[in-house]
This record gives C-alpha cells, structure tokens and sequence, in this order.
C-alpha cells in the first residue's frame, strides 16, 4: 500500500494505525508550505487535494474514518473496533464527534476561507478556537474512560485519532495538563512504539 500524509495533519492517525497493525506500506510525504496537495499530480490520486489517502490493490481510499476501518479489517486480531455490537457503536460515535466537531474547531484557526469570505469572519473563528477546542477537551475528558485508552483497556481507532487532535492543542491556545484524563493519555500514548515511529518520519514536528 501507499500511504499519503504530510506532516502535523491529521493523517497522523493513520500513520499511527499502520505501525500499530504492522501493514507494509510506502509512505509518500506531501510538503503542503509548497502546495504539493493543489497539483495535478496528487489530485489525480485525491481531488480533493488533502491527506490520508491510501492507495491499495482494490483502488484508492481516502477519509480518515474510511481508512482506519479498512485498516482494523485487515488486522482483525487486534480487535481495534470492538467485537460488541454497543461497544464498537460507543467508539464510533467519539470517532464522529472527533470528526465532526474536534477537528473542525481546530480548522477554524488556518482555514476560516472554508466557510467566510471576510478577513474579519475568518478572524473571529481564529479568535474562537481556544474557547471551542477546551470545550472539546472537557466534553472527552468528561465522557470517555480514558483509561488508558479511550474506550478503556484496550485500544480501539479512536486512540490515534483522539492523540493526533491532542498534538494540535498547544498550537490551538489549550493547555493539555488542565484536563488530567486527557493529558495522561496522551502521555501514555507517546510512549508507544507506533507513535516514536511516527515521530521519526517527521509527520509530528
């Protein structure tokens, strides 16, 4: 397989899943500064010119979601989706909100032009960020087990992706130690060897 990523994003995640399922794969890294996402060459791969995208035997796939599912049925021992039929619907449900909310008030601070037009617009979503991103963090640290992981004893999908949202923080005005859950496990999970290998490959800077 061929994975696309580029740095600090969130194909992070799947980076993280990769080294977890122990897959081959070639990753393939996108310098966004110099827009290698708006060619030609990388939108005949995504169209829509952003990452992960995982290019396989069967064709191409691209969503975080998508990908990491595809990628715990390929290693099924390691039971990343929950054989319970509540507790897989549990986890889906933080992946969602991580997608859905998570992610979006940190897009808020670079990539208000998504939604506004005006430089003032695109600065109160920028101005907002701090606010939005804590009230994330509560709502997980309020609501998950995080203990270790996520869902609890075992990791699932939603501990990569959760932890590459946790990279952002910092840069988004939050201080990770007022949410004491949170900031153990993201302690915790920089600590495994999934996630020293992708340090190494400079997808987290």
């Amino acid at each position: 397989m061929k994975f696309y990523c580029a740095p600090n994003t969130i194909s992070i995640a799947t980076a993280i899943t990769l080294e977890e399922t122990g897959l081959d794969y070639e990753p393939v890294k996108l310098n966004f500064v110099s827009g290698d996402q708006t060619k030609p060459a990388y939108h005949a791969i995504n169209p829509k010119g952003r990452v992960p995208a995982l290019v396989t035997d069967q064709g191409i796939l691209t969503e975080t979601g998508a990908i990491l599912e595809y990628l715990a049925t390929l290693s099924p021992k390691l039971n990343l989706v929950p054989q319970n039929p509540w507790d897989a619907a549990q986890m889906r449900a933080v992946l969602y909100y991580i997608a859905s909310t998570f992610h979006v008030n940190h897009a808020h601070r670079k990539r208000g032009y998504r939604w506004a037009d005006h430089e003032s617009s695109c600065k109160d979503m920028t101005a907002k960020v701090p606010e939005t991103m804590g009230q994330s963090c509560a709502y997980i640290e309020e609501n998950c087990a995080l203990s270790p992981f996520v869902m609890g004893a075992h990791m699932t999908l939603a501990d990569p992706w959760l932890f590459t949202i946790c990279t952002w923080l910092e840069g988004d005005g939050v201080d990770i130690k007022t949410f004491p859950k949170l900031s153990a496990f993201y302690d915790m999970m920089n600590t495994r060897p999934s996630v020293g290998a992708v340090h190494a490959m400079g997808l987290i800077t």
